[in-house]
Formats: structure tokens, sequence, C-alpha cells
């Protein structure tokens, strides 16, 4: 399989692209359909009233409702193709409704155009109603860094996203909203901050603040509110996020200690690790390897390879193609880069002889560095 990474990434791009400006013309309409509605209700009103006090002044040919109201129309453009009355108070009309209707239509107007430009004049009002439009999205509770690295990938698995988050001080919270996610401001353990975010069309909710209790909290009322929501809950004691995961039917229930501690522990041995982690009772290993001149990988076929070393390659990449599950008969060649499964083991004795230009010392800092920032 060849993955063309710049078609894709550019046909994502062009995507997001569209449903971003869709969206934001479906919210500037919504928030302009207000104004408009109100200006005619005000065309509408003051038309009644023009044409009661015509009859109560018993004008010569006096309008009907309808005339008057669009009379009064007439009149906020500076268009009244009529007689000028003589009462008084059917002057002011002439006078006042071209003011009032035009002043609305001017702030309406304007707040349109400051909305359509000024992104950081929009407001929670504007989040909101952005958030209304998503469905079959993922909520992610707390912008902080795990919350805007997890808010990162679900972006390129090409999921909507909707965050909430209680400190709108938050430095996070302006590089989310750059990739125009909605950010709501609010405590998330209430249910209508839920409710502003969608719950009832999300299909997944990320409870992600750095306080296990309040994690919880989130999840059971999300729980409550959509019984058949996914959630991935941030835990970090260990042995209460496998109770919680047994007792309350949660879907996910992750301690942030123990997901870190085998990749710190997988750093500290001389084996060139990427990511370890558990699958039930299983540690699992993957390992980004570049094939160099002292290596017995080159010259052999990815069977060879996988059944010399009891490994399983599941990406190789030449330089110019990346092949996902490349094909057995594939030759490996030098400055090849495989990614593998192995076990610790395994990527010890290839890691003492293909030797890497970072270095076992260089490769687990990297690894502990990725490790602080995930985290």
């Amino acid at each position: 399989m060849t993955i063309l990474t710049t078609d894709s990434t550019a046909s994502s791009r062009i995507s997001r692209t569209l449903k971003k400006n869709w969206r934001d013309t479906r919210v500037l309409l919504r928030a302009f359909s207000r104004p408009i509605l109100v200006f005619f209700a005000l065309v509408g009103i003051f038309g009644l009233a023009y044409w009661q006090l015509a009859l109560l002044a018993d004008v010569q040919d006096p309008p009907s409702a309808v005339e008057a109201i669009f009379l009064v129309l007439a009149m906020i453009f500076l268009q009244a193709n009529t007689p000028f009355p003589d009462p008084w108070y059917l002057q002011m009309f002439f006078f006042i409704m071209p003011v009032v209707g035009l002043a609305w239509l001017g702030a309406g107007a304007a707040n349109l155009g400051v909305k359509l430009f000024n992104r950081s004049a929009r407001g929670q009002e504007w989040e909101v109603a952005l958030a209304s439009l998503y469905s079959d999205h993922v909520i992610v509770c707390g912008v902080g860094k795990l919350g805007y690295r997890v808010i990162l990938q679900l972006l390129k698995f090409g999921q909507a996203v909707v965050a909430i988050e209680q400190d709108e001080k938050k430095p996070f919270i302006a590089l989310v909203r750059h990739f125009d996610v909605p950010v709501i401001i609010g405590d998330a353990r209430q249910r209508d901050v839920l409710g502003k975010a969608g719950l009832e069309r999300a299909t997944s909710i990320v409870c992600s603040t750095q306080d296990d209790l309040t994690n919880l909290d989130i999840a059971l009322d999300a729980r409550e509110m959509k019984p058949d929501i996914k959630v991935v809950l941030r835990m970090f004691d260990a042995d209460l996020a496998e109770k919680i995961e047994r007792g309350f039917g949660i879907h996910t229930a992750f301690s942030a200690s123990g997901l870190a501690a085998p990749a710190f522990a997988a750093a500290a041995t001389r084996a060139h690790i990427e990511y370890s982690f558990y699958v039930g009772d299983t540690l699992l290993h993957v390992s980004q390897i570049t094939v160099t001149h002292d290596s017995p990988l080159p010259g052999m076929t990815m069977e060879e390879a996988e059944r010399k070393f009891d490994m399983t390659i599941i990406m190789h990449n030449t330089g110019e193609h990346m092949h996902l599950h490349p094909q057995y008969d594939e030759l490996i060649h030098l400055n090849d880069t495989l990614v593998v499964f192995a076990t610790l083991e395994t990527l010890g004795k290839i890691g003492a002889v293909n030797h890497n230009h970072t270095g076992p010392r260089v490769a687990s800092q990297n690894l502990i560095k990725r490790m602080f920032n995930r985290r």
C-alpha cells in the first residue's frame, strides 16, 4: 500500500476549509437573522400605528393597514411617495423612521462585519452557536497540555471537536481556536455547559482535566445525559482507574502514570523504543529503525527479517514511498526506515547491531521529552 501524503493532506485541508466556511456562514446568517426579524417587526408596529393615527386624524384618503406598513418601510429609505400629511404626529413618522430603521440596520450590518473579519470579537455567543452546528463530534473537557494534544490528534484523524475549559486564561485556548475548534468557557460538571457543547449529538467525550474526581463527575453526568456515549477518562490513580472501568462501565479509563511507566522503563534500555503500551497484561513495543551500513537487514526480504528477528514489520519507508503492511517479498535497503512491533529483547538485539546516529542515550532523552509533552 502506497500512501500519497501530499494529495491526501491537500484534500483533507480543502475539506476542512469548506466545512469551516460553511459553518461560519450558517452562524453569521443566524446571527444576522435576529436584527432582520426585529427590523420587520418594527416596520409592522410603526406601520399599524401610522394607520390608526391616520384614521383618528380623519385625513383625506387614509391608507389601509397594508399600505401604511409599506409606507413606513418606504419612509426608512426616504422613498415615501405620498403627500406630506398635515397632523404633526403623522409628520414625525417621516423624520423618525429613517433614523430608527437605518440605525438598526446599520448596527446589525456593523456587527455582522465585525464577526466576519475579526475573530477575536466573536465571543462566547459565537462559540456556542458554532458548537450547535456540530454532530457526531468529540467533546474534550480540559484544554491543558494533554487536552490540547488530544485535540490535535483528533483533528489529524479527521474528527470534529468541541472543547470545554473552565479557565479562560489557559494559553492553549488560543491555539485550539486557531484550528477552528469551538471552545466553551465553563465548568464541564454543569449539565448546561455539556449541553452547549452538543453532548446529545456527540459520539464521545474525553475527560482530561488534572483532577480525578472532576473527570469522574463529568463522565458520570455525560453517561446519565446520554447513556450510549463513549467515555475516555483520564485517571492518575491506576487502581481507581481499573475500578471505574469495571464498576461504572466507562469504555476506557486511562491512568496517566500507568501509560508513562513502560515508556520510561523502555527508554532506559539500549533498545530504540518509540512507544510502549499494555494490551491486557502484555507489554508491546513500537520501534522506528533506520537501516545502517553495519546492520544485517540490507538485502533481506520482509519475510526473512520478520522470521530471523521474531518481529512484525508494519511500515516500510524507502524515502520515495511509504508502505503500510509491506509485501513479504519487498527488499530492505540501506537507509530505509522500518516501523516494527517486537519484544524488548528483540529490539535490544537489533539495536546492538544497527547503530542509529542518535544513539540509545539521545533516543531515550527524546522519548522522555515526548512523554512530558504528551502529559
